[in-house]
């Protein structure tokens, strides 16, 4: 006969047996999520492990300390496969195409906010189910240590996420997930705590002076600055106080919490590992290197890295730190301007960085640059940014990091578009394909046909910043295979006498519209009227229909460009997508 049980709704609930097994039955759900998102980006994964794309400066840079630039070496011209893109991948991104949506000031599109509110439900579906929070309001607090891993997972800079997504998915795109986490997880103390205050409060306990107590009101708090520090107006104003904070609060925040319960244990320590393996793989991606600064004018400075010869891919970054006056201890990202010296449409050596000024750091080092600048280069020099000439310095890379999620040269047309200093991103994924389709002899069968490079700038004199590139890669691509458009759109009409010549280039005193862009540069444009003919025949690619290849829009630069990027690709419509052979979007904004 077996034992009389007491009935479940007489039995006293025991938190501490009961409340771990949600925290086990949210890691199960948190967990598959993100198995399902790596299943679904095996296709890209393998493909850019194949073309070695994914493992690339998976270790740093590479260095090499022989002297002189690359040699463009000529190579043979090879026209296009012109077969339209139907295939799977092609309908998927076309139908897929309004997830691009993104709401101004949110900053997230559609696809994000869904992950975002479907997180947002799983918490507190678990903190809520068949808990008596009034009384035993202990299921947020493990809800709260559930989540530490999420936090860290999403944070480091070297995360396995960012390897197992493909490449384009790195830590400044997961890191919206690394910002919600750790508020929620505040949801989930403030909750927690809130209520067992209210029950001190109640039966006249003290809440200050007993261990647990204590070791409690301390872990809020300190939860409290770190929230507090992470807003955006903090970030953005005061971004060295906000590292430095964020990085003494959670060391304080996990001391803390293990004085509050032991329960923290099983979850501090796989962020630890995160923590760890991030730093160790920094370690071997840490290079020290001399360079020279060379500052065109007032705006901008160029950082020419001396000795690295490859381990990056077009469009990604460093974080740079400059061994200049008292600045030695800030880092900051900056895109690599051009590709690899072997695989670049222009003769030159390292890498290239170029600084806009744009806050006190970078206002000092150009202000250092100019200072330190040999007065006897010439102005032609300065504004090529001559790599023989220069202020000599030493600096330390940390990276690559990032890069671009689209293939440009799986795509028939490409469309670039950048604001200001983001044309440091647009620009090195031309001189990649540039190069990929004019000089390699389109080794993995690009089928790239047009690109159409548009860049925003406020002063005509910005132009010279790169001018001597954007001249080569279109004389480069003058009679070839490779169609090169430039529009370059100004919206302040400043030093108009300082525009050099580039191929194939057009100049407006406007603002642009990048829905009409994509029109205009796919062929669906048509003229309203007969009036309009002589207008469209003056477009770029005028009279070349679309032949279904597929398209390519890479953004970068201020948020509300990137945002305009995304919106007119999901703008078109999964019409006009298909018809395209699909339409895929990559964008790229630092804003804090």
């Amino acid at each position: 006969m077996a034992a009389p049980q007491v009935p479940s709704n007489l039995q006293v609930y025991d938190s501490y047996v009961t409340d771990p097994q949600w925290q086990i039955k949210f890691t199960k759900i948190w967990c598959t999520a993100l198995g399902v998102a790596i299943v679904v980006s095996l296709p890209t994964l393998i493909r850019s492990l194949r073309n070695g794309r994914s493992l690339k400066g998976f270790f740093g840079v590479s260095e090499s300390f022989h002297r002189g630039g690359y040699a463009v070496v000529a190579g043979e011209d090879k026209p296009p496969p012109l077969r339209p893109k139907r295939d799977a991948a092609a309908v998927f991104h076309s139908i897929a195409s309004v997830r691009h949506w993104t709401l101004p000031y949110v900053g997230l599109n559609v696809l994000q906010m869904v992950i975002v509110l479907a997180y947002l439900a799983v918490v507190l579906l678990c903190i809520i189910k068949d808990a008596p929070l009034i009384s035993n309001p202990n299921r947020a607090g493990f809800l709260t240590l559930a989540q530490i891993p999420i936090v860290f997972l999403f944070a480091t800079k070297n995360s396995i996420l960012s390897l197992l997504l493909g490449p384009g998915n790195g830590y400044e795109k997961l890191n919206y997930i690394h910002r919600m986490s750790g508020r929620l997880m505040f949801l989930g103390a403030c909750i927690h705590g809130s209520l067992w205050i209210r029950n001190h409060l109640e039966y006249g306990l003290p809440i200050i002076g007993p261990q647990k107590e204590t070791s409690g009101v301390a872990t809020f708090s300190v939860l409290g600055i770190i929230v507090l520090t992470t807003l955006r107006p903090v970030r953005r104003l005061f971004y060295q106080a906000f590292y430095f904070v964020h990085v003494l609060t959670f060391v304080a925040f996990f001391v803390t919490v293990r004085y509050h319960t032991l329960y923290s244990e099983p979850w501090i320590f796989p962020a630890l590992a995160f923590f760890g393996a991030d730093a160790l793989l920094r370690f071997f991606r840490y290079r020290i290197k001399d360079a020279k600064l060379n500052a065109p004018d007032q705006l901008m400075t160029l950082v020419h890295v001396q000795d690295c010869s490859d381990g990056w891919l077009a469009g990604q970054h460093v974080q740079l730190r400059v061994f200049f006056s008292s600045r030695v201890f800030e880092s900051h990202p900056f895109t690599i301007l051009s590709a690899p010296p072997s695989n670049s449409c222009f003769n030159h050596s390292g890498m290239i960085l170029a600084a806009r000024v744009n806050g006190d750091w970078t206002h000092e080092l150009n202000t250092y640059t100019r200072d330190k600048q040999d007065l006897s280069d010439s102005v032609s020099e300065k504004q090529s940014g001559d790599e023989r000439s220069g202020v000599p310095i030493h600096v330390m890379i940390d990276g690559p990091y990032g890069g671009s999620s689209v293939d440009l040269g799986q795509y028939e047309t490409v469309l670039l578009v950048a604001g200001g200093s983001g044309a440091t991103f647009t620009l090195s994924l031309l001189d990649d394909i540039a190069y990929r389709c004019i000089k390699a002899g389109r080794p993995n069968g690009e089928r790239t046909t047009r690109i159409e490079f548009v860049w925003c700038i406020k002063s005509y004199g910005h132009i010279a910043w790169f001018s001597q590139m954007l001249t080569d890669i279109g004389n480069l691509a003058a009679g070839s295979s490779l169609e090169i458009h430039f529009s370059f759109f100004v919206t302040c009409l400043c030093d108009p006498e300082a525009v050099p010549f580039i191929p194939n280039c057009d100049i407006k005193l406007e603002r642009p519209s990048v829905y009409m862009l994509l029109r205009e540069t796919t062929g669906l444009s048509r003229p309203p009227s007969l009036e309009s003919l002589e207008a469209e025949e003056e477009r770029p690619f005028a009279g070349k229909p679309h032949g279904g290849g597929g398209v390519a829009v890479c953004a970068s630069g201020p948020e509300s460009l990137v945002i305009e990027a995304r919106n007119a690709v999901a703008r078109l419509g999964v019409r006009n997508a298909l018809k395209l052979g699909g339409v895929v979007v990559h964008v790229e904004s630092f804003a804090l």
